[in-house]
This record gives C-alpha cells, structure tokens and sequence, in this order.
C-alpha cells in the first residue's frame, strides 16, 4: 500500500497518477544527513552473465554556506578526453543554480534563474546553441536527483515522483519525471558485510521509463552501496569501492 507522501514531508503538494511530486518547494530532504563526501565507484558491464569493467566513478560532495556542489570525474581507460560534471545546489532545498558536462561528445553549461541561460556544444557536428529558456515554478536539475534520493525520509512502500529538468536536443528538453516506483528494506552482503538497505526502484521520462535503476542505500549512514541499470537486456553495476 502506498503511503501518503503529504503526511510524511508534512506539505501540500500536487499530483499526478496518484503519487505526490516532489520539488524544491515541498523540501523533501533530510538536510541534517548531507555533508562532505569523497568516494568511487566502480562501473562494470554485465552482458551474457559476462562481467566487465568499463571504468570508475569518482564523486565529490562539498557543502558550503548555502550551497552543495557535486563534481563528478568519469574515468575510463584509453579515453581521449575527460568526461567532468559538475553540479550545484542551494542547500535549503536542492533548487539547481549551476550544472555543467564536458565530455567527448559535447560540452554543456547550464545557468539557473529566472531563466535558464548557458549553451550546448555538439562536438560532432560542431554545432554551437545557445540556451535561454523558460523554467517551470520549480524543478531539480536532472542531474542531481541521483544524489538527492539519498536524502528522502524513506520507509516501506514509499513512493513519489519527483520534477525534474533535463537539457538534451537530441532527445528532450524541459519539465520530466522521475518515478520512485518502490522502496523496500533489504540485507544486502557489501565488502563481506551485511548491512540493512533500502532498496529503491525508480524509472524517468529521461529514458521513456524503459531503463529501471536500483539503487541501495545505506539506511545508517545514507551512502550509496550500489547501483544497477537494466536496459533490455544489458545491465550496468556500479559498486562503491569502499564501505
């Protein structure tokens, strides 16, 4: 049975198909839990029940006065150019002020106001847009919500949906989805420990909601252990190096 997220977060908020959406405004977080955090992941590829390693993840989290800035480096062997996101937050209620990606494929930079201003840079194509559009009331940078799911007052059988922005001309631009589908409490073995988790499901409009990413998440000290991503039968983990 689904809970009623409003009796939970203590807000009013809207809906859509029967679950309650989460933004900025409702401030959802457990903002005591956020502080600074240095780790790595390491990202492997399951395929045929054959396991690869692509490369590795490593993720920097540092709050400061009223800002969280997540600066995320992604590397890969033999990659000809640094993939470096870089993400900031307002620390009162995770509202997006800043999100940049420079990868081998494009650069990107994203400034959050009254508007949303920065460019886009196809590598490819060599095509440079320029962005300056309109923003809904209130939303999360897409980019973000992967770390802000470690900060909700989960328990069984929570769900909710959470509004988001995403930036991708060859794909979407503006308000989407993401699903919180089911939360559950899990014993998961980690580094030849057991340690309780919780188990969270969750799916967005980013991959038409085909792509279902579980994520497990320390209940004690709200670190992500692991994150798995089933795409049609390719499958994507990514383990934390250490506990």
């Amino acid at each position: 049975m689904k809970k009623n997220i409003a009796t939970i977060l203590g807000v009013l908020a809207t809906t859509t198909y029967g679950q309650e959406i989460l933004t900025p405004e409702s401030d959802p977080l457990e903002k005591n839990a956020i502080t600074d955090e240095a780790y790595t992941l390491d990202w492997y590829m399951v395929q045929d029940s054959i396991k690869r390693s692509v490369g590795k993840v490593d993720t920097q989290i540092m709050v400061k006065d009223d800002e969280i800035s997540f600066v995320v480096n992604v590397n890969i062997p033999n990659a000809t150019t640094p993939w470096v996101d870089t993400t900031i937050v307002q620390r009162k209620d995770f509202a997006p002020i800043y999100h940049s990606s420079y990868n081998q494929n494009r650069d990107m930079v994203l400034k959050y106001g009254d508007r949303l201003t920065g460019y886009y840079f196809d590598k490819k194509s060599e095509e440079k847009t320029i962005i300056n559009e309109s923003l809904p009331a209130s939303i999360f940078d897409s980019s973000s919500y992967p770390q802000l799911i470690r900060w909700l007052p989960f328990e069984d059988d929570f769900s909710a949906a959470i509004s988001i922005f995403d930036y991708n001309p060859n794909a979407k631009i503006g308000e989407l989805s993401v699903s919180i589908n089911q939360v559950t409490s899990h014993k998961m073995k980690f580094k030849g420990n057991t340690v309780d988790v919780w188990k969270v499901e969750v799916t967005d409009d980013i991959s038409d909601n085909q792509v279902l990413n579980t994520y497990y998440i320390s209940k004690n000290s709200r670190k992500l252990l692991r994150h798995i991503i089933d795409m049609k039968g390719r499958k994507m983990i990514m383990e934390r190096e250490t506990p």
